[in-house]
């Protein structure tokens, strides 16, 4: 099976109960959203909903593209502070 990575962070990570983890790739990030909604449940929703995400460290501008397979999506909330 070919997989993303998805890495969580601050309060992503909190939520998630997990730094990191690898989903099946060829999904749009709007379905691997969607399925890190079911599998994490109602502490991660929210965040995932104002989070940013980046595929290999840039912005994702395109959410229903299939991600391709060995990439890292970053799932970042928003950050407090300066």
């Amino acid at each position: 099976m070919t997989t993303v990575t998805v890495r969580y962070f601050a309060g992503a990570r909190a939520a998630a109960g997990r730094a990191e983890e690898a989903v099946p790739a060829g999904r749009s990030l709007d379905d691997l959203v969607a399925e890190l909604a079911e599998r994490h449940g109602e502490r991660l929703v929210p965040i995932l909903a104002v989070a940013s995400y980046l595929v290999d460290g840039v912005t994702c501008h395109d959410r229903r593209e299939p991600l391709p397979a060995g990439v890292t999506i970053d799932v970042l909330p928003p950050f407090a502070g300066g």
